[in-house]
């Protein structure tokens, strides 16, 4: 049945290969079953039934890739998204975490619109790569802005509006070491380095006394807290158009960044260096993401970390299934999940920030047409503490400079058209 279903053979694999494959890729990217519960909870989303929806939709995800596309890609709520859910839509704009689940909703659905019309291609390819390297690394400096934040280590301070923190030194070092253990995992590749380090972290936070110990295994908690609680109405108010852009830009450039990364580590690519079955894997990323947001979490993207298992020789759909049933009996874990302090998962994002900021050596800084809108969406997302507000000045900033330095033909209609919708959406509301 398996060799059926996955062609097992084909792809020069075998069973026990591939549940390797699968157990090495959620080692690296399980640290999301604590941190996206932490980060969804300050919006006032119940923590546990965050942690059960967080579990199913990156299973929903794993499933729908592994059956439908035959890719060992795995799939989870993605850092950044998860952080511009909590920070940008809900804390920032006041938005109800309700109407947000609704706007993730709808950039699912637009997300399978463009892929089934074929969209998909035309956006991916007319936006620029500058753009796309800046909003990467936009969202790396966001990420590590709240890593910062969540341990303490920077404040507000009314007079310089930020500065280094000193109320909790405790909470600084212990986030601190967090980083410093991730990166020394890292660096060794020990599989599951950020999964140990936030587990290190929490049970030396324990054993010092800041934190309560509430127990490993229980059932699962009630997911009726935030189950089908979107409100769809309300993301389709002019404001939030914004926000659905975000949404789905990020997904849509993650997605396809990382299916292509991945596919060429396994040479999965065809001759022309494309990727068979594109349109599927596209298509089980969206549809995980429709599914989360019914479940009660921010949007599912394909993770980068599925690389791990691919080096580990995962080819098939069933690496991925393997993850999903991974995500299954993390279920029982939920008592652990809530004693996870924000601090010890402060290190994990600062370590995401520091792999996104990575792309910005492809930004051609000796021209200052396409530098200075890398510098403007880098720097904009973590100071106005918007994902969505960074990518408009981003769209906007590359076609004014553009235009102003006659080079005007360099820019994509695709580009001239949001950066308009942009400055109408600044103008107007």
């Amino acid at each position: 049945m398996l060799e059926k279903l996955f062609k097992l053979k084909e792809h020069g694999t075998n069973v026990r290969t591939e549940v390797i494959a699968g157990l090495t890729t959620f080692l690296t990217m399980a640290y999301i079953i604590f941190v996206n519960p932490s980060m969804l909870a300050a919006t006032e989303m119940d923590q546990g039934a965050v942690f059960v929806a967080t579990c199913l939709a990156a299973a929903i995800g794993c499933f729908i890739m592994g059956l439908y596309a035959n890719y060992p890609i795995a799939q989870a709520p993605g850092m950044g998204l998860n952080a511009f859910f909590t920070y940008g839509v809900v804390l920032g704009m006041g938005h109800t975490w309700q109407v947000a689940l609704g706007a993730v909703f709808l950039s699912g659905v637009i997300f399978i619109l463009l892929s089934l019309f074929k969209v998909r291609e035309w956006i991916i390819n007319s936006i620029p790569q500058t753009l796309r390297v800046g909003i990467a690394a936009g969202i790396g400096l966001f990420l590590g802005f709240i890593a910062l934040k969540n341990a303490g280590i920077v404040v507000d301070n009314p007079a310089t509006l930020v500065s280094l923190g000193s109320e909790n030194p405790h909470q600084m070092i212990l986030a601190a070491l967090g980083f410093f253990l991730i990166i020394g995992l890292e660096y060794r590749k020990v599989k599951g380095g950020v999964l140990i380090s936030i587990l290190a972290i929490t049970v030396l936070s324990i054993v010092l006394g800041y934190t309560q110990y509430g127990g490993i295994v229980s059932m699962p908690p009630n997911p009726a807290p935030t189950f089908l609680q979107l409100d769809i109405m309300g993301a389709l108010d002019v404001t939030m158009i914004s926000v659905i852009f975000a949404f789905l830009f990020v997904d849509l450039f993650d997605t396809a960044g990382t299916l292509t990364a991945v596919a060429q580590r396994g040479n999965l690519l065809d001759e022309k260096g494309r990727l068979p079955n594109l349109k599927k894997a596209l298509m089980a990323d969206s549809s995980a993401t429709i599914a989360g947001s019914l479940l009660g979490t921010s949007s599912t993207t394909s993770y980068i970390e599925s690389g791990a298992g691919v080096e580990a020789g995962g080819r098939t759909g069933l690496t991925a299934v393997v993850v999903g049933v991974l995500f299954i009996l993390a279920l029982l874990f939920s008592p652990l999940a809530g004693m996870i302090p924000a601090y010890a998962t402060a290190g994990a994002l600062f370590y995401v920030c520091t792999l996104m900021l990575s792309g910005l050596i492809n930004v051609d800084w000796t021209d200052l047409t396409e530098a200075a809108p890398a510098a403007i969406v880098a720097i904009l997302m973590p100071l106005s503490f918007s994902i969505a507000d960074g990518i408009a000045l981003g769209f906007i900033s590359y076609a004014v400079i553009k235009l102003l330095a006659g080079r005007y033909k360099e820019v994509p209609l695709s580009v001239w058209v949001l950066a308009a919708v942009f400055v109408l959406k600044f103008a107007f509301f």
